[in-house]
């Protein structure tokens, strides 16, 4: 597996993976974001910004990591996607709510990928300018 994906890396370049999975992270966490906000509201009743925040706060936490492109961030915020890849299979058998819940399912682990995806081909990148 290893020496396949390095063979991939050689094939399409360090520069182009870096910037599409980058492209991915950015892409995945907005859609994320917007549904985890969705789901605080639905949950609640529309009641409670506070629930909105509840859901939303681990991930905002990244928003530094994200913004200065650091890998170790990203690898760490692959991690946290998990939580919400659990999270949405918990919505999503939820009555009403199972299309709500799989889309969070499928951002958490577009998320999942690309970050993975960045930590590694941005690390690879940085270890080569030495």
């Amino acid at each position: 597996m290893r020496r396949a994906l390095e063979r991939w890396e050689a094939r399409r370049g360090l520069d182009h993976l870096t910037r599409g999975s980058r492209r991915l992270v950015l892409g995945s966490f907005a859609v994320l974001a917007l549904l985890l906000a969705l789901a605080g509201w639905r949950l609640q009743g529309g009641n409670s910004p506070l629930a909105m925040l509840i859901y939303l706060l681990p991930l905002l936490l990244f928003l530094p990591s994200l913004i200065s492109g650091r890998p170790r961030g990203h690898a760490w915020l692959a991690f946290v996607s998990l939580l919400y890849f659990m999270m949405g299979v918990n919505i999503a058998i939820l009555p009403g709510l199972g299309v709500l819940g799989l889309a969070i399912v499928v951002a958490a682990l577009t998320l999942f990928v690309g970050a993975t995806g960045y930590a590694r081909f941005r690390s690879r990148q940085l270890s080569g300018q030495d």
